[in-house]
């Protein structure tokens, strides 16, 4: 029997279900793969969470897209399905439009200056603005998966480089614009299509952070790597707010503190892997440059004006040290 890719998500579902009889189940997706230091922190946290609720609250990991594209699976999320998924804040600004500059280009050095973004009275007021008007409820945002760099064919040193490249790129206006400013043509497609774009040459390139792109073995169709640093990937992980808010208090709490903790513990990791995935790649002929970053990040800051960010960028940095 021929099974169609409409059908995976369902199934995957009807297998989750079929796991446990727990109370409370949520099925947490992610486009990584199971190797990824992102993946196995989220598997480490749902060990801690069965635990700590008693078996009361048990959390399924699907990696590798098994329930849909982020998109789909956001979707679903909204109409009350108890699934969570790991998410940049870029897709999530199509409901809350100013979340959208947690995925702003060069708008952090270091990926441990999103702590005091987060704790700012201005993100949780969007946050709670998300819960109200689209049932998303942001449960942190901090899983750091790397800087985002320019994979590509040809070396790219300045934005010049970069004129008539399709690049791939995630679907979302803080995303597409970054990539058209930086001198790119920015092509949207779902992750687990990029190697085979790659290998066909739809397109010519993608911009992505290095663990995920060797989790992909994109070192196989790129050839190079600019070391751009334009987008310091910190996500976060949405689920149902109608799901969420029907779980009791004490299981709220084991979920929120237990899915903090894995998301300091991938993001830990992740940085603890990035050189090691360097000298893979490295070792399978890639090669790697670094570029003049002041001229991209001259570049990118139409972006913050053209999305109306700018108005809210010195707001969240002043308590960033």
């Amino acid at each position: 029997m021929k099974i169609t890719a409409t059908l995976l998500p369902a199934m995957a579902l009807a297998f989750a279900s079929n796991l446990a009889l727990a109370d409370y189940q949520l099925n947490l997706s992610s486009a990584l793969n199971n190797q990824d230091p992102v993946v196995q922190a989220m598997q480490h946290a749902t060990q801690r969470i069965a635990e700590r609720s008693d078996g009361e609250l048990q959390v399924n990991v699907f990696p590798n897209s098994q329930l849909g594209s982020d998109e789909d699976v956001v979707e679903q999320i909204r109409s009350g399905a108890n699934i969570g998924v790991l998410i940049d804040a870029g897709r999530l600004s199509e409901y809350q439009s100013e979340l959208g500059i947690l995925s702003a280009p060069y708008l952090v050095d270091d990926y441990r200056d999103y702590k005091a973004i987060t704790d700012s009275g201005l993100y949780r007021k969007w946050v709670e603005e998300l819960a109200a008007n689209s049932g998303l409820r942001l449960l942190n945002y901090n899983w750091f998966q790397g800087s985002r760099e320019m994979l590509t064919q040809k070396p790219v040193h300045t934005p010049e480089d970069l004129e008539g490249v399709r690049v791939r790129t995630i679907n979302s206006p803080i995303w597409l614009k970054t990539i058209t400013a930086m001198g790119a043509t920015p092509t949207p497609l779902p992750w687990s299509e990029v190697y085979s774009a790659l290998q066909l040459g739809s397109i010519d390139g993608a911009e992505a952070q290095l663990t995920a792109a060797d989790g992909q073995r994109l070192q196989e169709v790129i050839t190079n790597v600019a070391l751009t640093h334009h987008i310091q990937l910190m996500t976060g992980i949405v689920t149902s707010d109608q799901w969420y808010q029907s779980l009791p208090e004490n299981l709220r709490s084991i979920l929120d503190e237990e899915l903090e903790k894995a998301g300091d513990e991938a993001s830990a990791n992740t940085v603890a892997a990035l050189d090691e995935v360097k000298q893979k790649m490295e070792a399978e002929g890639v090669s790697f440059n670094e570029v003049d970053i002041p001229l991209f990040r001259e570049r990118v800051n139409a972006v913050y004006e053209e999305l109306g960010y700018d108005q809210y960028r010195d707001q969240l940095l002043e308590n960033v040290e």
